[in-house]
């Protein structure tokens, strides 16, 4: 048995690094299509964010301080989850506090990743949609041949969704890995103390 949960903390191991990575690539793509439909409808961005020509395109500079920190916090959170792999804990036989530290950093880390960005995107999300006037968009992107997105281009949005929702399946993953290792090696332990080798 102990085989089958080797195999599966490595995945799962592996699978966080991925999902941390994957996080830090939407930080980089959530404002960019924004960036190239709303940025230059406001001429004086420093001064007055309603002096634009699209009703409702400062939701791009209200977002910028989010997404900047949301970069920031995705660089922590593969950091943390690097954690894992300091620790051995993909390829350990037998967890010691170091390895549940680092599964409990990086499941905290994961979660609370999720908690904090998951609302504000959604909010965001829908300031895009319900304040910017996606006619006035249309036609100042006709006539300075800007990237032109309507009400339901929200793939930017969207898609730190599903990376959030296998965040969250992720950590659910490392717990799960935890309990099953914790299986294993009461198992392991009381083999050991029958004088049998298999486990």
């Amino acid at each position: 048995m102990y085989k089958k949960q080797m195999v599966f903390q490595k995945i799962v191991c592996f699978m966080a690094l991925i999902t941390a990575a994957l996080v830090f690539v939407c930080s980089l793509g959530l404002s960019t299509d924004l960036y190239d439909a709303l940025s230059k409808t406001i001429l004086y961005p420093d001064y007055d964010l309603d002096y634009s020509s699209v009703t409702g395109s400062r939701v791009y500079y209200d977002m910028f301080p989010f997404n900047s920190s949301f970069t920031v916090v995705s660089i922590a959170l593969i950091i943390v989850t690097l954690a894992l792999f300091v620790t051995n804990s993909h390829s350990r036989r037998k967890y010691y506090i170091g390895n549940y530290i680092a599964t409990g950093l990086t499941v905290a880390a994961q979660i609370g990743m999720a908690i904090w960005c998951i609302p504000q995107i959604a909010g965001f999300k829908s300031q895009f949609q319900n304040n910017v006037d996606f006619e006035e968009l249309e036609a100042f992107s006709k006539d300075w041949g800007t990237l032109y997105i309507g009400r339901e281009d929200t793939f930017f949005f969207d898609i730190c969704y599903v990376v959030f929702g296998i965040l969250i399946f992720t950590s659910l993953l490392l717990i799960l890995n935890v309990c099953f290792k914790a299986v294993v090696m009461k198992a392991e332990s009381e083999a050991i103390g029958k004088g049998e080798r298999d486990v």
